[in-house]
């Protein structure tokens, strides 16, 4: 017997029921498992108690706006991928809605097979990066979330080391880490970095975040492939180059 495929689990949180009711069947329809939420603080109660692999969030939210539940959810689970989907469409909404760690921002009114297409390529790419059981692939290394151990597959070392084959990584190593290889090759803006690990954007946290970026520098420079850029008032890109470093 063929074992069905599982289904993706969708956290939605709309307040305008209509809406939510027909958005939520209109996924459903389309293979998804949908749990929807109309109130912010209902939702942030609710997030933690369930499993899911996506989260759609409107802003106008009552008692608590999708702004807030979306640092919620990305302070316990950083690298779920997240869609807000509103009628805010003001600049400021939007890049703040990025800096909050979006996968995408959605303005009302939408198509709803677009919506559709960009789900699936963020699950799809969110699929590529856990292929090593959880695993993140950078360059010749691996880094597991979980465990906060990168491991250097080139090296010949066993265990886990502060020079060998494997690295424990402190906390806040290994989200930076995890937040530039899931955004390998494009920018990571500083403010979502700064905001989502070190909770403020001031002088001293950018500062902390400098020293995180040399040491990381220092854990990759054995792979020549990889370098992690600072863009000027932007952020930092870590870069893979070469042919082996597109395969997973």
């Amino acid at each position: 017997m063929v074992e069905q495929e599982k289904r993706h689990r969708v956290f939605l949180v709309e307040d305008d029921e209509s809406f939510g009711s027909v958005l939520k069947s209109y996924l459903e329809m389309n293979d998804y498992e949908v749990y929807l939420v109309r109130d912010g603080r209902q939702a942030m109660n609710e997030f933690a108690a369930g499993e899911y692999d996506m989260c759609i969030l409107d802003i106008m939210l009552p008692h608590v706006d999708g702004f807030a539940l979306a640092r919620e959810v990305k302070a316990t689970q950083p690298s779920l991928p997240m869609i807000f989907l509103t009628a805010k469409t003001l600049k400021k909404d939007i890049l703040h809605g990025y800096d909050l760690g979006a996968d995408d921002y959605i303005t009302k009114p939408f198509d709803s097979d677009v919506l559709l297409c960009k789900m699936r390529a963020i699950l799809s790419r969110r699929g590529r990066d856990a292929s090593a059981g959880g695993q993140l692939k950078i360059g010749r290394y691996r880094y597991d979330p979980d465990q906060r151990i990168l491991s250097d597959g080139d090296a010949t070392d066993e265990g886990v080391s502060e020079g060998g084959a494997n690295r424990k990584l402190s906390p806040k190593e290994g989200h930076l880490l995890q937040m530039l290889a899931e955004n390998k090759n494009t920018v990571l803006s500083r403010d979502q970095a700064l905001r989502q690990i070190w909770g403020q954007d001031d002088y001293f946290a950018g500062r902390s975040m400098d020293v995180y970026i040399t040491r990381l520098r220092k854990y990759l420079k054995d792979d020549p492939a990889l370098s992690i850029v600072n863009i000027h008032g932007s952020g930092y890109i870590l870069k893979e180059k070469g042919p082996r470093y597109n395969e997973v």
